[in-house]
């Protein structure tokens, strides 16, 4: 073997690249989802003593690290302060969308009756705003419609939040959805598992672990299982955002703000606790010590007017006795930048701060201000389209069970949720940017122009008829096609009164 071919051989083997070996990473979850939904809602009911005392009893991890978990050192106590953000941005939020939903409509006349009379009954307009509330702060929740003609003869919608139902689903796809009702009897706790499928309702009741037979528990005596149409569901999951961390759940929208929610009130409690320590202090000579002049008592202070702290008379030789004044310089611009710096972690991808009222720059234009509102505006636009894709479940499945309890076949729904414009430009500034578009190169058509204008602020009808109007001011005539079905052609039409130049007839 020449000596090169043992170099490379040598070196083949000296160059052998080893697997690298499998290794494993161990993470204990802390919490489950109903615990964590249990957490977003005492963030958002906004209360410091709840707050203090959810994360004094969780402990672990770096939860015993934060604002809320932290004790003061005995005799250095401070005031913790909850600034109620959380809150807000679900409440603000929740109006904007409210504000900007419009009437369901459904195409069949009869199907519209029957869901007028449910929404009636269930006064499902005034429910949907703490749905959309628990849909933001828990993640998801889902409808259940029940059959109880003791309470009303129309099915009844019932909202359950996320940490009271299971969804499960097989290949992807919804199967069914469980509800939890707990009951409380005889000093027991007991909880209902409803599993709502297709084309069945299945009851189960259980003590703890042990699953009891709930025929014979007197609180649900009028309890039974259903069958129906297998083509039929009679729940209705809803989610606006996917969860990180449990498939098939909905996301919260306080997902991965909590730390900066925390912070926000750790920078404000310090801030106004510098603030309670900086306050002026007036040290006054027993001999300046105001005092009455009948009996020569000294005065006592008056914490509002004249607060002041006695010190012992000056007796040296060249004593000068005075009334001194302390005040502590507090460095407000820190706090105000520590403070600016957890908003804006707290806000950022959430919503807008002009949409919570906050003025960070007072020379913003409209133009400004509408950029900014974009962070609201893709908010919004995700929770419309979560309720335009969830609310016609829930009209189908309402108007199903009624079909079902008077023992009539199931039919298709055709519903639709319609939503008003947020945050469009003013109408002035609408009129003049598509009035310049079609004179001279048109680039939209009067269909464009007219959809364009009005969006869902008008019906389709009455924009249709704004159609034909604007054609006929155009001298664009608009006549029923039978009309001119005996016309062999257009040649020899004279230009009238009633026809612009070069017009022709549609």
């Amino acid at each position: 073997m020449k000596i090169m071919d043992k170099v490379k051989k040598g070196i083949r083997s000296w160059l052998q690249i080893q697997p690298v070996s499998p290794y494993n990473v161990q993470i204990n979850e802390l919490v489950d989802f109903e615990l964590n939904a249990i957490r977003n809602r005492i963030w958002y009911r906004g209360d410091g003593n709840e707050l203090e005392q959810m994360y004094s009893q969780m402990q672990e991890s770096a939860d015993r690290f934060k604002f809320w978990a932290s004790r003061c050192t005995p005799g250095m106590e401070m005031r913790k302060i909850h600034t109620g953000l959380p809150g807000l941005i679900v409440r603000i939020l929740t109006s904007i969308v409210m504000e900007d939903m419009n009437d369901i409509k459904i195409g069949d006349a009869k199907q519209a009756d029957v869901w007028a009379e449910i929404e009636k009954e269930n006064k499902f307009r005034q429910g949907l705003e703490k749905v959309i509330k628990e849909l933001l702060y828990v993640g998801d929740g889902a409808y259940k419609v029940t059959i109880d003609t003791e309470i009303s003869q129309y099915p009844i919608l019932e909202w359950y939040p996320g940490e009271c139902i299971e969804i499960v689903h097989r290949r992807g796809r919804l199967h069914e959805v469980i509800f939890k009702t707990p009951y409380d009897y005889e000093m027991q706790r007991y909880v209902l598992h409803e599993h709502y499928g297709f084309g069945y309702i299945c009851n189960k009741l259980y003590k703890g672990d042990k699953l009891m037979d709930y025929k014979t528990f007197p609180p649900l005596s009028g309890l039974q299982d259903v069958v129906f149409d297998k083509s039929v569901i009679l729940a209705v999951p809803v989610k606006v955002f996917e969860s990180a961390k449990w498939d098939g759940r909905g996301g919260s929208i306080y997902d991965g703000k909590l730390d900066n929610f925390d912070a926000l009130d750790e920078a404000w409690s310090q801030w106004m606790d510098a603030l309670r320590a900086g306050r002026a202090k007036t040290y006054i000579p027993d001999s300046l010590i105001p005092r009455n002049p009948e009996t020569g008592e000294i005065t006592p202070p008056n914490p509002f007017d004249n607060r002041y702290i006695a010190t012992d008379t000056n007796m040296t030789e060249k004593a000068d006795n005075k009334i001194d004044t302390e005040q502590p310089t507090i460095p407000h611009e820190s706090y105000l930048s520590s403070y600016c710096t957890a908003l804006d972690l707290c806000l950022q991808g959430v919503i807008s701060p002009s949409t919570l009222g906050i003025d960070v720059k007072k020379l913003d234009n409209a133009e400004a201000q509408r950029e900014k509102e974009k962070a609201t505006l893709y908010t919004r636009n995700a929770i419309v389209e979560a309720l335009q894709e969830c609310l016609p479940g829930v009209v189908k499945a309402g108007i199903n069970a009624y079909n079902i309890l008077n023992k009539r076949p199931v039919t298709d729904v055709n519903a639709e949720v319609p939503f008003g414009e947020y945050a469009n430009p003013s109408f002035e500034s609408q009129v003049e940017t598509l009035s310049k578009a079609r004179p001279g190169s048109p680039i939209l058509s009067i269909e464009a122009q007219v959809e364009e204008m009005w969006g869902d602020t008008q019906d389709q009808a009455w924009k249709e008829e704004e159609v034909k109007r604007l054609k006929v001011e155009m001298g664009i005539e608009v006549v029923d096609e039978n009309s001119v079905a005996g016309i062999d052609g257009l040649e020899g039409v004279a230009d009238g009164p009633g026809t612009a130049a070069g017009s022709a007839r549609v």
